[in-house]
């Protein structure tokens, strides 16, 4: 294998995209990983990025891209829906892949991604990074040496605006089939932050909600239907036996950002920031056996992004991309893989029963 990992990008936008603003910049600025190709849908389009990030293929067909012995690993990032054909595809020819959350458009299609990767002997990263932000990682380790005791209780809150309008190319997320909503995106992200550092719910009860019925198209200025949810609260037991409580809402104005507040008999820790741990920086405060929260500075150790990697939405990526190279090379694996992946859709599904059913789900 070549000094970098070799890697193929599916999805590789000049600009305005989730990759444009993360994966490439990070990619660039990584000593672990070199860009060595780019497809998009169209050849004009592809040779803008190829130019754009200095890479040195493109092509505007992904079967194309796989098949290519100069591509060790292939990255996929292009909307949910389109998730499913191109990973299997990277499989088939022998690819370790990285294929953001979620993997499929429903837990059927990522646990045959799964097993096909298992098969191949092949690496996965799948892009739920708020398990790789610095500050995230840390709260975990503190929960594990003990520094609030036993867990009694765990409150997480995002509310985010922007629920009411949505510019033409976003529109497409209005249908709750595609995948790509507040459940299983907005949900899906911040609830996996939160079993990563506190564990898994053993039961839980939902109401999975759709309070915004109707979006502005800010574009054509139509009012579209809407089936995808926009708000999701779930409460339950976690495995260790705290009481869990988690709200995801897209509202109409002023979000109040995210917290991820644990309670124990020993201390009490809350993460918080303007938005999901995936996309932002969040900042830790503590307290052990009093009443007053300070600051809790993370080690440096836990940041393993490139030198160099932009700050923002690119870091949390950068970190992904430098624990990936690091499995390929030596076949540890400390990202979350698909197999992660198979275990928050299973989750999701259990959280929109228990919404649609009006009954508790219990786990195990």
């Amino acid at each position: 294998m070549a000094d970098k990992i070799r890697l193929g990008l599916v999805g590789a936008s000049v600009r305005g995209t989730w990759s444009s603003r993360s994966h490439l910049p990070a990619v660039q600025a990584s000593s672990d990983v070199e860009l060595t190709a780019v497809c998009t849908t169209r050849a004009d389009s592809a040779e803008a990025a190829r130019q754009a990030y200095g890479a040195r293929l493109a092509f505007d067909d992904y079967r194309k891209m796989v098949a290519s012995p100069d591509i060790d690993a292939v990255a996929i990032v292009v909307r949910v829906p389109s998730h499913y054909a191109p990973t299997k595809a990277a499989l088939e020819a022998g690819k370790h892949v990285y294929c953001e959350w979620p993997l499929g458009r429903t837990t059927a299609e990522a646990v045959e991604l799964t097993a096909l990767a298992k098969s191949q002997g092949l690496v996965t990263a799948i892009g739920l990074q708020a398990r790789v932000n610095p500050t995230v990682m840390y709260m975990k380790e503190l929960l594990e040496g003990g520094f609030v005791g036993e867990v009694l209780a765990v409150h997480v809150c995002l509310m985010r605006e922007g629920v009411l309008t949505r510019p033409s190319h976003r529109t497409w997320q209005r249908d709750a089939e595609l995948g790509a909503n507040t459940l299983t995106i907005a949900n899906g992200h911040t609830v996996d932050a939160m079993r990563f550092v506190a564990g898994d719910f053993s039961r839980l009860s939902a109401v999975v909600a759709t309070q915004a019925k109707q979006w502005l198209d800010t574009g054509t200025q139509a009012l579209l239907d809407v089936t995808a949810p926009d708000n999701v609260l779930v409460s339950g037991r976690l495995a260790s036996g705290a009481v869990a409580s988690v709200h995801i809402g897209a509202i109409p104005f002023a979000g109040s950002g995210y917290r991820m507040e644990i309670y124990g008999r020993d201390g009490t820790l809350v993460a918080m920031g303007e938005d999901s741990p995936q996309l932002s920086e969040v900042f830790l405060h503590g307290a052990k056996g009093g009443n007053t929260l300070a600051p809790m500075p993370v080690p440096e150790r836990f940041s393993v992004a490139a030198p160099g990697t932009p700050a923002g939405e690119a870091v949390n990526v950068g970190q992904m991309y430098t624990l990936f190279a690091r499995s390929i090379r030596d076949g540890q694996s400390r990202q979350p893989t698909f197999d992660t992946a198979v275990d928050l859709h299973r989750l999701v599904d259990a959280i929109k029963q228990a919404s649609d059913n009006g009954r508790e789900v219990i786990f195990g």
